[in-house]
């Protein structure tokens, strides 16, 4: 192991060749090339194989990358995806729109002595890709049939993960979701330029020819209640994601030209999958020929400004009112934004959106400074005196970050519980909200978090769900044999 590993004193980190700006700001195609073979094997040798890897405890999945990381570098590929697989539901999505650089990358011990990080995350994508190219990607295989059922609600990457694992347990398992397609935001929220949709399309197809049933353009409260879920399924898992956006709270925020993030990202994402969006093609959410301002400073904001380039905006601004080591997005994105030609206003706030209620046709803000932490520690901003100034836009997009919708009110049941932030109430251990046999998992519960962390809690879940499911079928024939 030794001569092929430990070689990141001799072996400079290198990332898989990314396409030039100007080329890539005219498409959604993603931006990075594949690794190839030997590149791939070099790169995975830079791994220190240290005693305590700081790279999966760091990792919301526990991924057992050095081992797979030794095992590709030994060529030993088919062994190395199986591994990768063992503990990710999609290793290949994980692997091209985890912020790497805040979870196992930036954990990296090599990364701390000053040699640059071993590029985790291109790597698990190669080895993924390879293996739906070279076959080993093997069909979903049901367990043992249990004559037990479950609902999921969300077709997001905590219901899929919940399935997956749910129908290899052998249970009967019917997923419904109120959009058209499978994959919630991995379809809908997360553009192309990232993670192309035919990757996602591959794994909900693998589901359903696994005998996983889909029920999409259903939505609970209006086609059936959750009520009605519970008599009809054994359990039900609540994977719904938050949706609800959070709203710009100054002068002039109702006007047209304003837009939701999410809003503007389904609308791109659904051109690109040939669908007609009328609001597209009236221009309500098209930046095509317009001043766009991007508000918030989070990952979907730097979706928003990426995109605008692409539909061919005139100019693309992202305003926050920190400063950019504070901003909660990944430093790579930014990077990638900085490099297709958006313009940043750091320390900068929105104090009202210009123009008429029919046309806005600017934002006024407020130049920031940063004072002493608030109560979440960070520091907080504060307002510098006399720092106005106005940027031009018709189009000003709010990535202000999405709170929970009223799930007790739209599923029609008052009486499941919920957080004083809105979030639905789980017991931490079972995952159980306050209904009996009716789980929840991803960010209805935890909040608006990463993929990696939904597809963490929907495999917690699935145990919990089978858990629960197997206690309930003892439980009888322990009475009578009472």
């Amino acid at each position: 192991m030794a001569e092929r590993m430990l070689k990141f004193t001799t072996v400079e980190r290198v990332t898989p060749a990314k396409r030039a700006a100007p080329a890539r700001s005219g498409d959604f195609h993603e931006i990075y090339a594949d690794f190839i073979d030997a590149k791939a094997a070099e790169q995975a040798s830079r791994c220190s194989q240290c005693g305590i890897p700081f790279c999966q405890t760091h990792c919301p999945l526990h991924n057992n990358i050095p081992d797979w990381l030794r095992m590709t570098a030994e060529g030993r590929l088919q062994e190395a995806y199986a591994l990768s697989q063992a503990t990710n539901s999609m290793p290949e999505i994980c692997g091209r729109i985890c912020p790497q650089d805040r979870l196992c990358e930036g954990s990296c011990t090599i990364e701390q002595s000053g040699h640059g990080t071993v590029t985790i995350g291109a790597v698990e994508r190669y080895l993924t890709d390879k293996a739906w190219e070279e076959g080993w990607v093997q069909p979903l295989a049901p367990g043992k049939p249990r004559g037990q059922s479950v609902g999921v609600i969300g077709a997001g990457p905590a219901g899929l993960a919940a399935a997956e694992r749910l129908r290899e347990g052998g249970y009967e398992v019917t997923v419904y979701d109120r959009h058209d397609r499978a994959g919630g935001l991995l379809i809908y929220g997360i553009p192309g330029f990232k993670l192309e949709k035919d990757v996602v399309e591959r794994r909900t197809r693998r589901l359903a020819e696994g005998g996983i049933e889909f029920r999409l353009g259903f939505e609970i409260g209006r086609d059936a209640s959750l009520a009605d879920l519970r008599q009809r399924h054994d359990s039900v898992l609540i994977a719904t994601g938050v949706y609800a956006a959070r709203e710009l709270a100054l002068p002039g925020a109702g006007s047209n030209g304003v837009a939701p993030a999410l809003d503007y990202l389904i609308a791109s994402n659904r051109i690109g999958l040939g669908d007609q969006v009328p609001a597209f093609e009236s221009g309500e959410l098209n930046a095509a020929g317009r001043d766009v301002v991007v508000v918030g400073g989070g990952d979907t904001a730097m979706d928003c400004v990426r995109t605008a380039v692409r539909q061919g905006a005139k100019s693309v601004t992202c305003l926050y009112r920190r400063d950019r080591a504070n901003m909660p997005g990944s430093a790579r994105e930014v990077a990638h934004a900085e490099e297709e030609g958006v313009v940043f206003e750091w320390l900068a706030a929105p104090r009202a959106v210009l123009g008429e209620a029919e046309h806005a046709t600017g934002l006024r803000a407020a130049r920031m400074r940063l004072g002493p932490p608030d109560a979440t520690g960070r520091s907080a901003p504060e307002e510098v005196e006399n720092g106005d100034f106005d940027l031009p836009a018709d189009l000003v997009i709010k990535a202000l970050g999405f709170d929970p919708e009223d799930l007790p009110t739209q599923f029609d049941a008052p009486e499941l519980a919920v957080s004083r932030w809105g979030t639905l109430k789980a017991d931490f251990k079972t995952m159980q909200t306050s209904l009996p046999g009716v789980f929840a998992a991803g960010d209805i519960v935890r909040g608006a978090s990463l993929v990696v962390w939904a597809i963490r809690d929907g495999r917690d879940a699935a145990d919990a769900i089978h858990n629960y499911l197997q206690a309930q079928v003892s439980a009888p024939a322990l009475v009578a044999a009472e």
